[in-house]
Protein backbone atom coordinates (compact mmCIF):
# COMPACT_ATOMS: atom_id res chain seq x y z
CA UNK A 1 0.00 0.00 0.00
CA UNK A 2 2.97 2.40 1.10
CA UNK A 3 4.59 1.60 -2.58
CA UNK A 4 1.35 2.50 -4.37
CA UNK A 5 0.79 5.79 -2.89
CA UNK A 6 4.57 6.39 -3.23
CA UNK A 7 3.81 5.77 -6.79
CA UNK A 8 0.93 8.09 -7.15
CA UNK A 9 2.82 10.98 -5.32
CA UNK A 10 5.87 10.53 -7.89
CA UNK A 11 3.46 10.55 -11.04
CA UNK A 12 1.57 13.64 -9.46
CA UNK A 13 4.76 15.62 -8.99
CA UNK A 14 6.17 14.82 -12.49
CA UNK A 15 2.73 16.10 -14.31
CA UNK A 16 3.14 19.07 -12.22
CA UNK A 17 6.71 19.67 -13.27
CA UNK A 18 5.38 19.00 -16.93
CA UNK A 19 2.94 21.83 -16.41
CA UNK A 20 5.22 24.03 -15.12
CA UNK A 21 7.77 23.73 -18.08
CA UNK A 22 4.54 24.27 -20.44
CA UNK A 23 3.34 27.42 -18.61
CA UNK A 24 7.53 28.64 -18.82
CA UNK A 25 7.65 28.06 -22.79
CA UNK A 26 4.42 29.53 -23.82
CA UNK A 27 5.00 33.12 -23.37
CA UNK A 28 8.58 33.00 -24.77
CA UNK A 29 6.83 31.68 -28.21
CA UNK A 30 4.22 34.65 -27.67
CA UNK A 31 7.20 37.25 -27.79
CA UNK A 32 9.07 35.31 -30.66
CA UNK A 33 5.51 35.70 -32.90
CA UNK A 34 4.85 39.23 -32.22
CA UNK A 35 8.49 39.86 -33.00
CA UNK A 36 8.13 38.44 -36.22
CA UNK A 37 4.86 39.86 -36.83
CA UNK A 38 6.52 43.32 -35.74
CA UNK A 39 8.87 42.63 -38.59
CA UNK A 40 6.86 41.79 -41.40
CA UNK A 41 4.44 44.68 -40.50
CA UNK A 42 7.79 47.43 -40.87
CA UNK A 43 8.49 45.43 -43.80
CA UNK A 44 5.76 45.87 -45.50
CA UNK A 45 5.68 49.40 -44.45
CA UNK A 46 8.89 50.11 -46.10
CA UNK A 47 7.81 48.26 -48.94
CA UNK A 48 4.76 50.87 -49.38
CA UNK A 49 6.92 54.00 -48.29
CA UNK A 50 9.48 53.23 -50.89
CA UNK A 51 6.96 52.24 -52.95
CA UNK A 52 5.21 55.88 -52.47
CA UNK A 53 8.57 57.79 -52.53
CA UNK A 54 9.24 56.23 -56.06
CA UNK A 55 5.86 57.37 -57.16
CA UNK A 56 6.32 61.18 -55.83
CA UNK A 57 9.80 61.45 -57.10
CA UNK A 58 8.58 59.94 -60.69
CA UNK A 59 5.66 62.56 -59.89
CA UNK A 60 8.32 65.70 -59.62
CA UNK A 61 10.31 64.83 -62.35
CA UNK A 62 7.61 64.56 -64.40
CA UNK A 63 6.35 68.01 -63.31
CA UNK A 64 10.30 69.34 -63.95
CA UNK A 65 10.67 68.10 -67.29
CA UNK A 66 7.48 69.14 -68.42
CA UNK A 67 8.06 72.51 -66.69
CA UNK A 68 11.16 72.75 -68.54
CA UNK A 69 9.88 71.79 -71.72
CA UNK A 70 7.65 74.28 -71.12
CA UNK A 71 9.70 77.12 -70.55
CA UNK A 72 11.89 76.14 -73.32
CA UNK A 73 8.96 76.18 -75.74
CA UNK A 74 7.92 79.62 -74.28
CA UNK A 75 11.62 80.71 -74.76
CA UNK A 76 11.77 80.15 -78.68
CA UNK A 77 8.49 81.65 -79.27
CA UNK A 78 9.52 84.50 -77.71
CA UNK A 79 12.63 84.68 -79.09
CA UNK A 80 10.82 84.00 -82.86
CA UNK A 81 8.29 86.64 -82.37
CA UNK A 82 10.97 89.03 -80.83
CA UNK A 83 13.10 88.25 -84.48
CA UNK A 84 9.82 88.66 -85.90
CA UNK A 85 8.91 92.14 -84.88
CA UNK A 86 12.06 93.19 -85.79
CA UNK A 87 12.38 92.04 -89.01
CA UNK A 88 8.53 93.89 -89.34
CA UNK A 89 10.20 97.10 -88.14
CA UNK A 90 13.26 97.15 -89.96
CA UNK A 91 10.74 96.07 -93.00
CA UNK A 92 8.31 99.15 -92.27
CA UNK A 93 11.13 101.44 -91.71
CA UNK A 94 12.81 100.54 -95.33
CA UNK A 95 8.77 101.11 -96.95
CA UNK A 96 8.82 104.07 -95.27
CA UNK A 97 12.08 105.26 -96.69
CA UNK A 98 11.44 104.44 -99.72
CA UNK A 99 8.04 106.19 -100.07
CA UNK A 100 9.95 109.65 -98.89
CA UNK A 101 12.41 109.00 -101.20
CA UNK A 102 9.90 108.88 -104.04
CA UNK A 103 7.34 111.13 -102.37
CA UNK A 104 10.56 114.00 -102.47
CA UNK A 105 11.62 113.40 -106.07
CA UNK A 106 8.26 113.68 -106.95
CA UNK A 107 8.01 117.01 -105.00
CA UNK A 108 11.48 118.24 -107.10
CA UNK A 109 10.13 117.44 -110.19
CA UNK A 110 6.34 119.17 -109.91
CA UNK A 111 8.22 122.26 -108.72
CA UNK A 112 10.73 122.21 -111.22
CA UNK A 113 8.05 121.71 -113.91
CA UNK A 114 5.71 124.39 -111.98
CA UNK A 115 8.64 126.70 -112.39
CA UNK A 116 9.44 126.09 -115.87
CA UNK A 117 5.65 126.56 -117.03
CA UNK A 118 5.67 129.56 -115.06
CA UNK A 119 8.90 131.07 -117.00
CA UNK A 120 9.46 132.75 -120.58
CA UNK A 121 10.97 130.91 -123.04
CA UNK A 122 14.15 132.80 -122.98
CA UNK A 123 14.50 131.62 -119.35
CA UNK A 124 14.01 128.35 -119.54
CA UNK A 125 16.23 128.39 -122.23
CA UNK A 126 18.86 129.69 -120.40
CA UNK A 127 18.13 127.58 -116.97
CA UNK A 128 18.75 124.92 -119.70
CA UNK A 129 21.76 125.98 -121.12
CA UNK A 130 23.40 126.32 -117.40
CA UNK A 131 22.50 123.46 -116.33
CA UNK A 132 21.04 124.39 -112.69
CA UNK A 133 18.59 122.24 -111.09
CA UNK A 134 16.41 122.68 -108.30
CA UNK A 135 17.64 120.89 -104.91
CA UNK A 136 16.48 119.93 -101.37
CA UNK A 137 16.85 122.48 -98.73
CA UNK A 138 20.11 121.70 -96.62
CA UNK A 139 20.84 122.92 -92.90
CA UNK A 140 23.81 125.49 -93.69
CA UNK A 141 26.95 124.94 -91.67
CA UNK A 142 29.67 126.86 -91.21
CA UNK A 143 32.47 125.44 -92.96
CA UNK A 144 35.10 128.26 -91.98
CA UNK A 145 37.30 126.56 -89.85
CA UNK A 146 37.97 123.54 -92.27
CA UNK A 147 37.97 126.17 -95.35
CA UNK A 148 40.99 127.96 -93.29
CA UNK A 149 42.94 124.46 -93.02
CA UNK A 150 42.82 123.80 -96.49
CA UNK A 151 43.59 126.72 -97.76
CA UNK A 152 46.76 127.41 -99.51
CA UNK A 153 47.92 129.78 -97.29
CA UNK A 154 47.11 127.83 -93.87
CA UNK A 155 50.73 127.26 -92.51
CA UNK A 156 51.88 123.62 -92.27
CA UNK A 157 53.21 123.84 -88.54
CA UNK A 158 49.34 124.39 -87.29
CA UNK A 159 48.66 121.36 -90.29
CA UNK A 160 50.47 118.96 -88.48
CA UNK A 161 49.05 120.36 -85.17
CA UNK A 162 46.07 119.50 -85.80
CA UNK A 163 46.03 116.21 -87.86
CA UNK A 164 49.46 115.16 -86.77
CA UNK A 165 51.16 114.94 -90.46
CA UNK A 166 52.14 117.40 -92.62
CA UNK A 167 50.26 118.55 -95.87
CA UNK A 168 52.12 116.61 -97.94
CA UNK A 169 51.74 113.38 -95.85
CA UNK A 170 48.44 114.09 -95.86
CA UNK A 171 47.31 114.86 -99.52
CA UNK A 172 48.83 111.60 -100.33
CA UNK A 173 46.51 109.60 -98.48
CA UNK A 174 44.13 111.45 -100.04
CA UNK A 175 45.57 110.67 -103.68
CA UNK A 176 45.67 107.09 -102.97
CA UNK A 177 42.02 106.73 -101.61
CA UNK A 178 41.09 109.02 -104.25
CA UNK A 179 39.59 105.82 -106.09
CA UNK A 180 37.93 104.38 -103.02
CA UNK A 181 36.30 107.13 -101.39
CA UNK A 182 35.15 109.78 -104.03
CA UNK A 183 31.70 110.33 -104.70
CA UNK A 184 29.99 112.21 -107.56
CA UNK A 185 27.14 114.65 -107.05
CA UNK A 186 23.75 113.99 -106.82
CA UNK A 187 20.83 116.24 -108.10
CA UNK A 188 19.75 116.99 -104.62
CA UNK A 189 23.19 117.48 -103.01
CA UNK A 190 27.03 118.02 -103.97
CA UNK A 191 29.09 114.90 -102.70
CA UNK A 192 31.90 116.24 -100.05
CA UNK A 193 35.11 116.37 -101.57
CA UNK A 194 37.82 113.48 -100.62
CA UNK A 195 40.08 115.92 -98.93
CA UNK A 196 37.19 116.53 -96.51
CA UNK A 197 36.36 113.40 -95.95
CA UNK A 198 39.65 112.12 -95.21
CA UNK A 199 40.52 115.24 -92.93
CA UNK A 200 37.13 114.17 -90.87
CA UNK A 201 38.21 110.69 -90.07
CA UNK A 202 41.97 111.64 -89.08
CA UNK A 203 40.95 114.72 -86.92
CA UNK A 204 38.05 112.23 -85.22
CA UNK A 205 41.46 109.85 -84.74
CA UNK A 206 43.56 112.38 -83.87
CA UNK A 207 41.50 114.22 -81.24
CA UNK A 208 39.00 111.43 -80.03
CA UNK A 209 36.75 114.60 -79.91
CA UNK A 210 33.18 113.75 -79.78
CA UNK A 211 31.35 113.53 -83.21
CA UNK A 212 29.08 116.39 -81.91
CA UNK A 213 32.20 118.72 -81.86
CA UNK A 214 33.24 117.06 -84.99
CA UNK A 215 30.26 118.35 -86.49
CA UNK A 216 30.58 121.10 -85.91
CA UNK A 217 33.92 121.80 -86.69
CA UNK A 218 33.60 120.71 -90.27
CA UNK A 219 29.94 121.52 -90.76
CA UNK A 220 28.24 118.16 -91.46
CA UNK A 221 26.07 116.45 -89.66
CA UNK A 222 26.78 114.32 -86.89
CA UNK A 223 25.33 110.73 -88.44
CA UNK A 224 27.96 111.97 -91.76
CA UNK A 225 30.58 112.31 -90.02
CA UNK A 226 29.98 109.27 -88.15
CA UNK A 227 29.72 107.39 -91.70
CA UNK A 228 32.52 109.19 -92.91
CA UNK A 229 34.81 107.91 -90.12
CA UNK A 230 33.76 104.39 -90.47
CA UNK A 231 34.01 104.55 -94.07
CA UNK A 232 37.79 106.49 -94.69
CA UNK A 233 38.95 104.12 -91.56
CA UNK A 234 38.00 101.17 -93.86
CA UNK A 235 39.55 102.26 -97.03
CA UNK A 236 42.80 102.90 -95.52
CA UNK A 237 42.72 99.49 -93.84
CA UNK A 238 41.73 97.75 -97.12
CA UNK A 239 43.89 99.71 -99.79
CA UNK A 240 46.73 101.00 -97.49
CA UNK A 241 47.73 98.38 -94.79
CA UNK A 242 48.93 95.87 -97.68
CA UNK A 243 50.89 98.35 -98.82
CA UNK A 244 52.12 100.11 -95.55
CA UNK A 245 51.63 96.92 -92.64
CA UNK A 246 53.27 93.82 -93.91
CA UNK A 247 55.86 91.50 -93.10
CA UNK A 248 58.55 91.72 -94.33
CA UNK A 249 60.89 90.51 -97.07
CA UNK A 250 64.26 88.63 -96.80
CA UNK A 251 66.21 91.91 -97.68
CA UNK A 252 64.33 94.08 -94.95
CA UNK A 253 64.40 91.10 -92.42
CA UNK A 254 68.29 90.86 -93.16
CA UNK A 255 68.44 95.42 -92.73
CA UNK A 256 66.22 95.12 -89.46
CA UNK A 257 68.33 92.04 -88.31
CA UNK A 258 71.35 93.57 -88.65
CA UNK A 259 69.70 97.25 -86.94
CA UNK A 260 68.60 95.07 -83.80
CA UNK A 261 72.42 93.69 -83.51
CA UNK A 262 73.96 96.91 -83.53
CA UNK A 263 71.36 98.22 -80.55
CA UNK A 264 71.73 95.37 -78.54
CA UNK A 265 74.44 92.82 -80.03
CA UNK A 266 71.35 89.93 -79.79
CA UNK A 267 71.98 88.09 -83.34
CA UNK A 268 69.11 87.36 -85.82
CA UNK A 269 66.24 89.53 -83.99
CA UNK A 270 63.62 90.07 -86.55
CA UNK A 271 61.13 92.41 -84.34
CA UNK A 272 59.89 93.94 -81.08
CA UNK A 273 56.41 92.75 -79.70
CA UNK A 274 54.52 94.40 -77.20
CA UNK A 275 50.88 94.20 -76.12
CA UNK A 276 48.52 97.35 -74.89
CA UNK A 277 45.03 97.61 -73.85
CA UNK A 278 42.67 100.43 -75.48
CA UNK A 279 40.05 101.46 -73.29
CA UNK A 280 36.40 100.64 -74.08
CA UNK A 281 32.58 101.20 -73.08
CA UNK A 282 31.01 98.47 -71.53
CA UNK A 283 29.81 96.10 -74.04
CA UNK A 284 26.40 94.71 -74.45
CA UNK A 285 27.66 90.68 -74.49
CA UNK A 286 30.71 88.64 -73.28
CA UNK A 287 31.15 91.73 -70.53
CA UNK A 288 33.42 89.63 -68.26
CA UNK A 289 35.67 88.78 -71.45
CA UNK A 290 36.73 92.64 -71.63
CA UNK A 291 36.38 93.26 -68.02
CA UNK A 292 40.37 94.36 -67.10
CA UNK A 293 40.88 93.45 -63.37
CA UNK A 294 44.10 95.16 -63.46
CA UNK A 295 43.50 98.55 -64.84
CA UNK A 296 40.03 98.35 -62.80
CA UNK A 297 42.30 97.72 -59.45
CA UNK A 298 45.01 100.57 -60.51
CA UNK A 299 42.33 103.28 -61.26
CA UNK A 300 39.96 102.83 -59.05
CA UNK A 301 37.54 102.66 -61.57
CA UNK A 302 35.41 99.55 -63.59
CA UNK A 303 37.42 99.38 -66.84
CA UNK A 304 36.71 97.42 -69.97
CA UNK A 305 39.41 96.90 -72.69
CA UNK A 306 40.55 95.54 -76.17
CA UNK A 307 44.23 94.43 -77.13
CA UNK A 308 45.97 95.62 -79.51
CA UNK A 309 49.07 93.35 -79.69
CA UNK A 310 52.52 94.48 -82.55
CA UNK A 311 55.74 93.93 -83.74
CA UNK A 312 57.79 96.23 -84.74
CA UNK A 313 61.01 96.95 -86.42
CA UNK A 314 64.20 99.22 -85.21
CA UNK A 315 62.01 102.85 -86.60
CA UNK A 316 59.11 101.58 -84.76
CA UNK A 317 57.19 100.54 -87.88
CA UNK A 318 54.70 97.81 -87.07
CA UNK A 319 55.00 94.45 -89.03
CA UNK A 320 52.52 93.05 -87.75
CA UNK A 321 49.47 93.39 -85.44
CA UNK A 322 46.78 91.52 -83.75
CA UNK A 323 43.31 93.41 -82.95
CA UNK A 324 40.39 92.97 -80.87
CA UNK A 325 40.61 90.25 -78.52
CA UNK A 326 39.28 90.72 -74.84
CA UNK A 327 40.76 92.80 -72.82
CA UNK A 328 40.49 90.08 -69.98
CA UNK A 329 43.05 87.91 -71.48
CA UNK A 330 47.01 87.74 -70.81
CA UNK A 331 49.67 88.48 -73.38
CA UNK A 332 50.41 85.18 -73.96
CA UNK A 333 47.19 83.97 -74.43
CA UNK A 334 46.59 87.17 -76.88
CA UNK A 335 49.63 85.61 -78.89
CA UNK A 336 48.63 82.30 -79.23
CA UNK A 337 45.36 83.45 -80.90
CA UNK A 338 47.29 85.83 -83.75
CA UNK A 339 48.08 85.08 -87.13
CA UNK A 340 51.82 85.15 -85.81
CA UNK A 341 51.83 82.12 -84.04
CA UNK A 342 50.00 80.28 -86.56
CA UNK A 343 52.83 81.22 -89.13
CA UNK A 344 55.67 80.35 -86.40
CA UNK A 345 54.14 77.12 -86.04
CA UNK A 346 54.25 76.99 -89.83
CA UNK A 347 57.78 77.17 -89.96
CA UNK A 348 58.43 80.67 -91.09
CA UNK A 349 60.30 81.89 -88.18
CA UNK A 350 62.68 79.47 -87.66
CA UNK A 351 65.84 80.82 -86.88
CA UNK A 352 64.95 84.08 -86.17
CA UNK A 353 63.67 85.79 -82.96
CA UNK A 354 61.04 88.23 -81.82
CA UNK A 355 62.03 89.92 -78.61
CA UNK A 356 59.13 90.31 -75.76
CA UNK A 357 58.45 91.13 -72.26
CA UNK A 358 58.33 88.97 -69.71
CA UNK A 359 54.58 88.95 -70.05
CA UNK A 360 54.85 86.15 -72.81
CA UNK A 361 56.84 82.58 -72.61
CA UNK A 362 59.74 81.60 -74.14
CA UNK A 363 59.87 79.59 -77.16
CA UNK A 364 61.79 78.62 -79.97
CA UNK A 365 60.69 82.23 -81.66
CA UNK A 366 60.29 84.69 -78.75
CA UNK A 367 63.03 85.42 -77.17
CA UNK A 368 62.00 86.67 -73.33
CA UNK A 369 64.31 88.18 -70.28
CA UNK A 370 65.14 86.10 -67.23
CA UNK A 371 62.40 86.41 -64.74
CA UNK A 372 63.44 84.32 -61.30
CA UNK A 373 64.95 85.84 -58.57
CA UNK A 374 68.57 85.87 -57.78
CA UNK A 375 69.76 86.47 -60.91
CA UNK A 376 73.69 85.79 -62.23
CA UNK A 377 75.54 88.93 -63.57
CA UNK A 378 75.23 87.14 -66.58
CA UNK A 379 71.54 86.49 -67.19
CA UNK A 380 71.48 90.37 -65.23
CA UNK A 381 73.58 91.34 -68.22
CA UNK A 382 71.35 89.59 -70.93
CA UNK A 383 68.34 91.51 -69.32
CA UNK A 384 69.93 95.04 -69.74
CA UNK A 385 70.65 94.60 -73.85
CA UNK A 386 67.06 92.86 -74.41
CA UNK A 387 65.48 95.81 -72.73
CA UNK A 388 66.70 97.98 -75.27
CA UNK A 389 65.25 96.00 -78.21
CA UNK A 390 61.77 96.04 -75.94
CA UNK A 391 62.15 99.73 -75.22
CA UNK A 392 61.74 99.84 -79.07
CA UNK A 393 58.34 98.25 -79.25
CA UNK A 394 57.20 100.10 -76.32
CA UNK A 395 58.37 103.69 -77.70
CA UNK A 396 56.46 102.92 -80.75
CA UNK A 397 53.10 102.06 -78.79
CA UNK A 398 53.73 105.37 -76.89
CA UNK A 399 53.65 107.04 -80.21
CA UNK A 400 50.78 105.40 -81.66
CA UNK A 401 48.87 106.49 -78.46
CA UNK A 402 49.87 110.27 -78.20
CA UNK A 403 49.35 110.84 -82.14
CA UNK A 404 45.80 109.01 -81.98
CA UNK A 405 43.66 110.44 -78.79
CA UNK A 406 41.14 108.01 -79.62
CA UNK A 407 43.39 105.14 -78.16
CA UNK A 408 43.45 106.85 -74.73
CA UNK A 409 39.66 107.18 -73.63
CA UNK A 410 36.31 105.13 -74.06
CA UNK A 411 35.20 105.54 -78.03
CA UNK A 412 31.66 105.95 -78.81
CA UNK A 413 32.75 103.45 -81.96
CA UNK A 414 30.98 99.74 -81.65
CA UNK A 415 32.88 97.01 -80.60
CA UNK A 416 32.46 95.21 -83.60
CA UNK A 417 33.67 98.29 -85.77
CA UNK A 418 36.67 98.58 -83.42
CA UNK A 419 39.12 96.36 -85.00
CA UNK A 420 38.69 98.65 -88.09
CA UNK A 421 39.22 101.87 -86.84
CA UNK A 422 42.20 100.80 -84.64
CA UNK A 423 44.14 98.91 -87.58
CA UNK A 424 43.78 102.31 -89.22
CA UNK A 425 45.09 104.11 -86.79
CA UNK A 426 48.28 101.92 -86.90
CA UNK A 427 48.31 102.27 -90.60
CA UNK A 428 48.75 105.94 -90.60
CA UNK A 429 51.56 105.61 -87.51
CA UNK A 430 53.75 103.85 -90.23
CA UNK A 431 53.19 106.15 -92.62
CA UNK A 432 53.70 108.84 -90.07
CA UNK A 433 56.86 106.49 -89.09
CA UNK A 434 58.00 105.97 -92.28
CA UNK A 435 58.00 109.74 -93.61
CA UNK A 436 59.25 110.51 -90.39
CA UNK A 437 56.94 112.94 -88.92
CA UNK A 438 58.12 113.80 -85.78
CA UNK A 439 55.59 113.78 -82.50
CA UNK A 440 55.09 117.07 -80.77
CA UNK A 441 56.86 116.58 -77.41
CA UNK A 442 53.53 117.77 -75.87
CA UNK A 443 51.53 114.59 -77.19
CA UNK A 444 54.01 111.92 -76.01
CA UNK A 445 52.06 109.27 -74.14
CA UNK A 446 53.47 106.93 -71.37
CA UNK A 447 52.36 103.66 -71.79
CA UNK A 448 51.11 101.85 -68.57
CA UNK A 449 50.27 97.72 -68.80
CA UNK A 450 50.24 95.60 -66.34
CA UNK A 451 53.11 92.26 -67.69
CA UNK A 452 51.70 88.86 -65.96
CA UNK A 453 53.87 86.22 -66.25
CA UNK A 454 52.47 83.33 -68.44
CA UNK A 455 51.23 80.30 -66.45
CA UNK A 456 53.70 78.37 -68.88
CA UNK A 457 57.07 80.61 -68.42
CA UNK A 458 59.22 78.23 -70.86
CA UNK A 459 57.64 76.17 -73.55
CA UNK A 460 61.02 75.26 -75.55
CA UNK A 461 64.39 73.74 -73.94
CA UNK A 462 66.50 74.59 -76.72
CA UNK A 463 65.36 78.05 -76.43
CA UNK A 464 66.27 78.06 -73.04
CA UNK A 465 69.85 76.67 -73.79
CA UNK A 466 70.01 79.55 -77.18
CA UNK A 467 69.25 82.04 -74.65
CA UNK A 468 71.92 81.18 -72.02
CA UNK A 469 74.20 80.84 -74.59
CA UNK A 470 73.61 84.39 -76.25
CA UNK A 471 74.08 85.91 -72.41
CA UNK A 472 77.05 84.11 -72.15
CA UNK A 473 78.57 85.69 -75.64
CA UNK A 474 77.63 89.46 -74.90
CA UNK A 475 79.49 89.17 -71.17
CA UNK A 476 82.56 87.74 -72.34
CA UNK A 477 82.82 89.64 -75.61
CA UNK A 478 82.25 92.76 -73.82
CA UNK A 479 78.63 93.66 -75.34
CA UNK A 480 76.77 93.91 -71.99
CA UNK A 481 77.03 94.01 -67.89
CA UNK A 482 79.22 97.19 -68.39
CA UNK A 483 76.58 99.05 -66.11
CA UNK A 484 77.26 96.58 -63.25
CA UNK A 485 81.21 98.07 -63.31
Amino acid sequence: MNNGGNFKRRRKDTFSDEDSCSTDHEPKKKDLNGIITSLLLLEEQEKRDHDEQNEVSYEEKSILESNHKRKTRTMLEFYTNFQDYYSEIDETDRVKRKKSRAMAASVVAAAAVSQTENQSPNQQNKQSGSGQQRRLWVKDRSKAWWDECNGPDYPDEEFKKAFRMSKSTFELICEELNSVIAKEDTTLRNAIPVKQRVAVCIWRLATGEPLRLVSKRFGLGISTCHKLVLEVCSAIRSVLMPKYLHWPDEDSLRKIKEEFEGISGIPNAVGSMYTTHIPIIAPKISVAAYFNKRHTERNQKTSYSITVQGVVDPRGVFTDVCIGWPGSMNDDQVLEKSALFQRANGGLLKGVWIVGSSGYPLMDWVLVPYTQQHLTWTQHAFNEKIGEIQKVAKEAFGRLKGRWGCLQKRTEVKLQDLPVVLGACCVLHNICEIREEGIDPDLEFELVDDEMLPEVALKSVSSMKARDAIAHNLLHHGLAGTAFM
